[in-house]
């Protein structure tokens, strides 16, 4: 839609977009595209679903705890049941690996595809009763057996994704998607029901004035954790930068994308593995950071060359703008020489 109310008559909508990226992969069978299609189709779903939930009596507990052991909410098992069904029915995919689900959900085989997916259906959802911003966070891997898929068809590095992405729903749903070939936003447009490119070819600033942090747990941070944070608060030089924490990743990770500077969840003495699961959650946001020029790292190496061993592993993670985390990769390197 236009600024002035007239409909665009050439808008780039989503679907145009991901059959143009078809266009120009010679060896494409349309799997891809029609996966993709699949997701944005549950995005509006649940994006549809956030914004009555209040008036659908979506809110509240759910009486039941996910893997994690953390509450389920309404939304997170209507999300998840979104996701799980329509994916299966996508014939596009084999393997699913959701956050709310212990272990990995194997499509039929007669509906099988060679995609697996692996995803947070509802990302920030302790925020749901509060109205905060939260979100859907998806990684796509090319399965590897040729044969009947295994688990460890799905325990593949984030560098060995094909595509990545999230869905942001805060004052407007957004869609952030990379296939590889950069990152492109897009915002849903409620009045034609589709997503419109507003964001193309998107790219973190090399340096930010930002830092995203849990500052509640700071007497369990490491000591380079604790000294990095507080050269922002207290820089010997120059400005401090601005402490912005909303407590969903998706939320955080957006914001510092749009403008610069830095996203942490290291790891902590109640927590010496971290928080954030790698599969779902590090993966795919590392995939897009890196895409868009950024850097992904667990505070030794990079988010995607790391090998899971299972599903549900977790991982220290830092990302962002490329300055702003070899500042603190640097600290933590000098504290190990240490």
């Amino acid at each position: 839609m236009s600024s002035a109310g007239t409909i665009d008559t050439n808008c780039m909508t989503l679907t145009r977009f991901v059959l143009a990226e078809q266009r120009r992969a010679p060896d494409a069978t349309g799997d891809m595209t029609l996966l993709l299609t699949t997701i944005q189709a549950a995005v509006k779903a649940i994006s549809s679903a956030v914004r009555k939930a209040g008036l659908a009596k979506l809110y509240g507990i759910a009486g039941q705890t996910n893997v994690q052991g953390e509450e389920v909410k309404k939304l997170d098992v209507l999300a998840n049941d979104l996701f799980i069904n329509l994916m299966r029915s996508s014939y596009t995919t084999c393997l699913l690996v959701s956050e709310e689900n212990e272990n990995v959900i194997e499509v039929e085989t007669e509906k099988q595809g060679k995609y697996i997916i692996c995803f947070d259906p509802l990302d920030g959802s302790s925020n749901i009763d509060c109205l905060v911003s939260i979100g859907s966070i998806f990684g796509i891997y090319k399965r590897l057996s040729k044969s009947n898929p295994t688990v460890e068809d799905a325990l593949q590095p984030g560098k060995s994704l094909v595509a990545a992405g999230y869905a942001l729903y805060g004052s407007a749903t957004a869609l952030v998607l990379s296939t590889g070939q950069g990152v492109n936003g897009f915002m849903l447009d409620p009045a034609i029901g589709e997503f419109i490119l507003t964001d193309p070819k998107m790219t973190v600033p090399s340096r930010g004035k930002i830092y995203s942090i849990n500052e509640g747990y700071a007497g369990t941070w490491d000591d380079a954790v604790k000294e990095y944070v507080e050269s922002k608060k207290n820089p010997k030089t120059g400005k401090p930068y601005g402490a912005r924490y909303i407590g969903s990743m998706v939320a955080d990770v957006h914001r510092t994308l749009k403008y610069g500077g830095i996203f942490m969840y290291p790891a902590t003495k109640d927590a010496p593995s971290g928080k954030l699961r790698l599969l779902y959650e590090c993966n795919p946001m590392g995939y897009i950071m890196e895409q868009a020029g950024g850097i992904a790292s667990n505070g030794s190496i990079s988010i995607l060359d790391i090998e899971p061993k299972n599903i549900h592993e977790r991982s220290p993670i830092f990302l962002g703008s490329k300055d702003d985390v070899n500042d603190v990769l640097a600290v933590i390197a000098k504290y190990k020489k240490a």
